[in-house]
């Protein structure tokens, strides 16, 4: 008996003592080994790692089931159930690259981002302010970048051969209306809206995301600031005006309100002038900023801007002594908005809003009174799910109202339209690896004006090679509504469509960025018609066209100490049909040639930044009424050379100084023709030149707070 149970002893101590074997190797998904995975059960200190050759084996003493992970830098963990009983276990894991936002490659054709956040940036907030020929416009910077033309009579953003209508612009992703403020024939225009309020802008000249419509050739959307650093009071003291901005700063929330004034008639009673002035241009403008934190990881943004203005200019007619006619010019004009951002649960991110832009301008030319009204109501809900850190999809809803309405006050006539437009978008992001991306989606809306129903799909990739560069290919459909002037004279007309095919290379390494791009745009739908605004006829939407070439883009902070940098080539070859030509031709919005160089040099024991930047390109075709064919004539090369000047007098005091077109270049952007040849059969004209030979701009700009060295940039 003593015998029999000293064998059930040992036999159980032998069984205790039993160990299992796991062995196997581990490898990718192309079947390349995969060294110094960290292999251990969970919630023990049983583990080993694999050896150069991918191959493991861990041997335990422990029995029954326990979780088994294999991990590794770069690789997304797995885990498998195992069953321990004291036998041999082969497993052989095929472990797949993690997608790492950092080193992922991103789809760069047609986007430029401006931010301090993206590794893909090629402007900074602060260069949009520090740009010599910018004047502190935010388009002003953004025409030193590729696909751009500097159309100095305009002041809008021109992108790739499209004309300005064919961008439109969004604040924390809901569409602004009339986002430039009102102005009289040939003088330049500005955005309404104060660069310090913005964080970072997503700049796109094709090709972009189904999430933004409305657009024929470009998206930009700006970003406001999310939280100040501080509570802080901001003076400014320019040479065309002043205003002054408070910012009170919490844990939770922040307000910030502004209220600004211009008028240059002082400064234009010193500097001379191409224009005859009646009444320099004036206007004022506030803003109210509020944000909110939401629950744990939630924002809530409202912004609010109204303004008013006016000017007084005498504009000559061509064959015609004197000092020509009248224009006298109001415009008032509001935009508010709300927009949200919340984090949800199980990887759904949430954001939208709702904007309203309201906009009327007030025309007295000569005898003639005119009213003009627009009205944008945007509204927007997006969803997105992040299913992995391979596969994210965004879906979202929208709806425009757009009202408009014009009256000619002195004839007691008017008309208007209303439109409801509903819009339904969904893009989905793949990654196979951080070295390849594939991005889908479609873009679908509905005009009840039009009677019209559309879906526009896009679709995208880009890979990385292993140097950093990458390479991109966007390809898509893009819808838009033609312009109110027209759509209020002819309701039923439908949307316009270019469709783009963009191939792009983008490398940004050690302080450099190379960006070369080749574009291709096909336009249909466009409208002809015959007569002027006010007065259109004829109209017909059987135009075409096309814009293709290509940009290049380089930027350096590198190679030189204290330098930044960066060089701007643009190649358009556009032609169409449309408007009130008959035949294809060179828009005059649209120079083939088109080049810029934007120099910054910091000089610290002055406390200095010199700024220089040089715009040119080989001119703008019009159409001479005295020689056969449209559009057939061509001005001399623009050119434009200005200069910028920042000194840090004390850490809360700057000031701010630049001088636009130094040498007063004579730059003619076309001519006007009167619309009936004189007694020897000549259509006599003017030139279209810009406002002044040069523009000087000097700024104070003084930063009130309890931490003495913060100042109005800080911000950015």
């Amino acid at each position: 008996m003593k015998i029999l149970l000293a064998i059930c002893f040992l036999f159980v101590i032998n069984l205790s003592e039993a160990q299992s074997i796991i062995k196997g190797t581990v490898k990718d998904p192309k079947g390349i080994t995969i060294p110094g995975v960290n292999i251990y059960l969970k919630g023990t200190f049983e583990g080993t790692s694999s050896e150069i050759d991918g191959t493991y084996s861990l041997e335990v003493e422990k029995q029954g089931t326990y979780i088994l992970i294999f991990q590794s830098m770069g690789y997304n963990p797995q885990e498998i159930e195992v069953v321990l009983n004291g036998t041999e276990l082969i497993l052989n894991p095929v472990l797949r690259e993690s997608i790492n936002e950092m080193t992922a490659v991103t789809i760069s054709a047609g986007a430029m981002e401006a931010s301090d956040e993206k590794k893909a940036v090629v402007l900074r907030p602060i260069d949009i302010v520090t740009v010599p020929s910018a004047m502190g416009d935010i388009i002003g910077a953004f025409q030193t970048l590729p696909g751009t033309a500097n159309v100095g009579n305009d002041g809008r953003l021109f992108v790739r051969g499209g004309d300005a209508s064919e961008t439109a612009i969004f604040i924390d992703g809901l569409k602004v209306g009339n986002a430039f403020g009102t102005t009289a024939a040939n003088v330049p225009t500005r955005t309404r809206f104060n660069p310090n309020l913005f964080k970072g802008s997503f700049f796109s000249t094709g090709g972009y995301s189904a999430e933004y419509g409305h657009a024929l050739s470009s998206a930009l959307a700006l970003n406001t600031v999310d939280f100040p650093q501080r509570s802080q009071g901001d003076i400014s003291l320019m040479s065309v005006g002043g205003g002054f901005t408070q910012t009170l700063a919490g844990e939770k929330n922040s307000l910030t309100a502004s209220a600004n004034y211009f008028d240059l008639l002082p400064y234009q009673s010193l500097v001379r002038q191409n224009f005859d002035w009646e009444r320099a241009t004036y206007g004022w403008d506030m803003e109210v900023s509020a944000r909110q934190k939401w629950g744990k990881n939630g924002m809530v943004k409202v912004f609010a801007h109204t303004e008013a203005g006016g000017m007084q200019i005498w504009q000559p007619i061509p064959g015609i002594e004197g000092r020509g006619q009248l224009v006298n010019l109001k415009n008032h004009y509001s935009f508010a908005q709300t927009s949200f951002r919340q984090f949800g649960k199980n990887e759904w991110t949430y954001y939208g809003g709702i904007s309203f832009s309201h906009n009327v301008d007030e025309y007295l030319v000569d005898q003639v009174d005119m009213r003009n009204q627009n009205q944008v109501l945007h509204s927007k809900l997006v969803g997105v799910k992040e299913f992995s850190d391979r596969f994210s999809l965004k879906s979202g809803i929208e709806s425009y109202l757009f009202k408009y309405e014009e009256r000619l006050r002195s004839e007691n006539l008017g008309r208007n339209f209303q439109d409801l437009q509903a819009t339904i978008f969904t893009e989905a992001d793949y990654y196979i690896n951080n070295s390849l991306v594939l991005r889908g989606g479609l873009r679908g809306g509905n005009s009840t004006l039009a009677n019209q129903a559309w879906v526009d799909p896009r679709l995208s990739f880009a890979y990385k090679f292993k140097d950093g560069g990458q390479l991109s290919l966007a390809a898509g459909q893009f819808s838009q509504m033609p312009v109110e002037e027209l759509r209020v004279i002819e309701p039923s007309v439908r949307n316009v469509r270019s469709d783009h095919l963009i191939l792009n290379y983008f490398l940004s390494k050690n302080g450099r960025t190379v960006r070369a791009e080749a574009f291709y745009k096909d336009y249909k739908n466009l409208l002809t018609y015959e007569g002027f605004r006010f007065q259109y006829h004829t109209i017909n939407q059987v135009g075409e066209g096309f814009a293709r070439g290509f940009d290049f883009f380089y930027r350096d902070q590198k190679s030189f100490k204290n330098t930044d940098f960066w060089i701007t080539y643009s190649f358009v070859d556009s032609k169409r049909q449309y408007a009130q030509f008959t035949e294809w031709v060179q828009p005059g919005f649209a120079p083939r040639n088109n080049g810029s160089i934007v120099v910054k040099h910091f000089i610290s024991t002055l406390k200095s930044q010199l700024g220089i930047s040089f715009s040119i390109n080989d001119g703008y075709t019009y159409h001479d009424p005295n020689l056969p064919g449209q559009m057939n004539s061509k001005t001399k090369g623009f050119q434009d050379l200005s200069l910028g000047w920042s000194y840090l007098a004390k850490p809360n005091l700057i000031i701010h100084m630049a001088c636009s077109n130094v040498f007063g270049r004579d730059n003619i952007f076309g001519y006007q023709f009167s619309p009936i040849p004189n007694e020897n059969g000549v259509y006599e004209s003017l030139p279209v030149r810009q406002t002044a030979p040069r523009f000087i701009f000097l700024g104070i700009f003084l930063t009130l707070s309890k931490d003495k060295t913060a100042n109005q940039l800080n911000n950015l």
